[in-house]
């Protein structure tokens, strides 16, 4: 992956070291989400004036009435849905300014991530330009109904709280798949949704959330 080297680049590294950190005395041990978040340059997927502010723990501001999830968030959700397996064929509903996609690209097989508003799609192509990801693709679409030409998917990650669970988004979970996601509109659960090998559906809570609403449609 190839990175802007300049001194400003340099500060970003130590930043994002220190980030590295802190996210292991959250609790955050698997090493291959660590490595994967120390691989991302998340400072060039964040609005210039906030670069400086990158690598703290907070969701930053998007535009768009959107937000890039705080470090940690992003961390955990990939964690849970790795644990024990490897990401395989992965959906990521929300793709927001790409950088989530740009981690997940780092462990998963081959990364789909749908972003349902046009400005924020093209921004998060202009982001992930410079790093040449062979095995991630960006499409414009309603997050909602998934993706059903690609499915099935073995992971599906949603960066969208919703109140119910897609059921598009379970239909395109490929067996023994799991999918995760927000649960509730104003209090929000992680919620993991596993497809067993029998066909059953197994669901756990994790962690509470804030998250924006998953919206329908595209804009």
């Amino acid at each position: 992956m190839t990175q802007r080297i300049s001194a400003s680049s340099v500060s970003a590294v130590r930043a994002r070291a220190r980030m590295i950190e802190r996210l292991r005395e959250q609790g955050i041990a698997d090493v291959r989400v660590l490595a994967a978040m120390n691989q991302v340059p998340r400072h060039l997927f964040v609005q210039e004036a906030l670069a400086s502010r990158a690598y703290e723990d907070t969701a930053l501001p998007l535009g768009c009435q959107q937000t890039i999830s705080q470090p940690y968030v992003v961390a955990r959700m990939i964690e849970l849905l790795a644990h024990g397996r490897d990401l395989g064929k992965t959906l990521e509903v929300g793709a927001g300014c790409g950088y989530q996609a740009a981690v997940l690209s780092c462990m998963a097989r081959e990364v789909y991530a749908i972003e349902r508003i046009r400005t924020l799609i093209e921004r998060a192509k202009d982001n992930l330009r410079p790093l040449r990801l062979p095995n991630l693709r960006l499409k414009y679409g309603d997050g909602s109904v998934g993706l059903p030409e690609a499915a099935p998917f073995d992971t599906i990650i949603v960066a969208a709280g919703t109140a119910s669970v897609p059921k598009p988004l379970v239909d395109q979970l490929a067996p023994l798949g799991r999918l995760i996601l927000p649960l509730g509109s104003v209090d929000q659960t992680l919620l993991m949704v596993e497809r067993l090998a029998d066909g059953r559906l197994k669901e756990s809570r994790y962690d509470a959330v804030r998250f924006v609403p998953l919206l329908a449609g595209t804009e």
